[in-house]
Formats: C-alpha cells, structure tokens, sequence
C-alpha cells in the first residue's frame, strides 16, 4: 500500500478550487474513475458551460487548450491529477481527496450535505410527531412507517454519497503506485 508524500496546503487548495474549469475537471474525473482522453473531458465541459449538445467547435475548441496550457499542468504540478502531455490522457491521483473534501460538502443540487441531513431529521421528525398526534391524513399511518422510511433515505443518501467518491475510497483502501 503507497503512502501519500504531503497534503496540500489550504491556499493550493483555494486555488486549485478558484477556477471553474478546474473543479469541473475534477468532478467528471471522479465520476468516470480511471484514465480519460482530454479531448473527451475538453467536449464533456464545453457541453456543460455552453448547454449545448455537442457543443461548438469554438466553444469546444477555447475549453481544450485551456486544459492543455493551463489547467492540466496546474493540476499535475500539485499532484491532483497525472496529466500525461505526450498521450493527452489524464486520472485523477490519490491526493485528489484533500480537494475533494472541499469539493464534496455540496451536493448536486447546491446545499451542503449538513444542510441535506439536518432537513431530513427535521422533516421526519415533524412527521412522527404528526402521526402520533393524529394530524388529519396521517392518523391511519402506523407508527412505525415514518421512521423507518426516514431511515431508509438516510441509507439510500449515505449509499449515494459512498458510490459517488466510490474511486477516492478505493485508492485510499488499496493504495496506488507512486509516481
């Protein structure tokens, strides 16, 4: 199993996280888990900020070699991701979780997952009180449906969770040659 060699400093991480094209990059990568073509990830963000599918060959085109000049070297240099320039592929590394902490306190619909959870425990427990204190409608409901339902989106959420960083997980548990 590797060791990790450092962990980035709060400021790298700031800058590596200032620049949209960079956290898109990131994000699609953890998505797709392994080795990407850039020219694929390059079409994939073109289509995300232009809306368009496919998206233009300018759009297209402004997106790729701004991966190529700017931020696949950046990315590289702080050991986020393994940019390899001559084969035009890139993987996300190991040291992508000290990013992806930050990355990850939003979930895709733009609140934080304290947020998401705090709501949950909120709402299901208006709901148990509801239908212990016979709130019209829900009277009929036995006791025991409300937690048990709360419990089961609290699984299928936490399920969610786990299966999206599923590749950060998996390098930390198994480890990764070292460069």
């Amino acid at each position: 199993m590797s060791v990790r060699q450092r962990t980035l400093a709060p400021t790298a991480i700031h800058d590596i996280l200032s620049n949209s094209r960079r956290q898109a990059v990131l994000r699609y990568l953890k998505a797709k888990s392994g080795t990407l073509d850039v020219r694929d990830l390059a079409s994939h963000i073109a289509e995300r900020e232009s809306g368009v599918s496919p998206p233009p060959g300018n759009v297209r085109k402004s997106v790729y070699n701004s991966l190529l000049q700017t931020h696949l070297p950046k990315l590289d240099r702080e050991d986020v991701v393994d940019y390899d320039a001559d084969r035009k592929t890139v993987t996300v590394s190991e040291s992508a979780r000290d990013v992806d902490i930050y990355m990850e306190l939003v979930t895709p619909y733009g609140i934080t997952w304290s947020e998401y959870y705090r709501l949950l425990a909120v709402l299901s427990m208006v709901a148990v009180v509801a239908v212990h204190v016979d709130v019209p409608g829900l009277e009929a409901l036995d006791p025991l449906v409300v937690p048990v339902l709360a419990l089961a989106v609290v699984g299928l959420s936490t399920a969610y969770q786990l299966w999206s960083r599923r590749s950060l997980y998996l390098h930390t548990l198994f480890g990764r040659d070292e460069r």
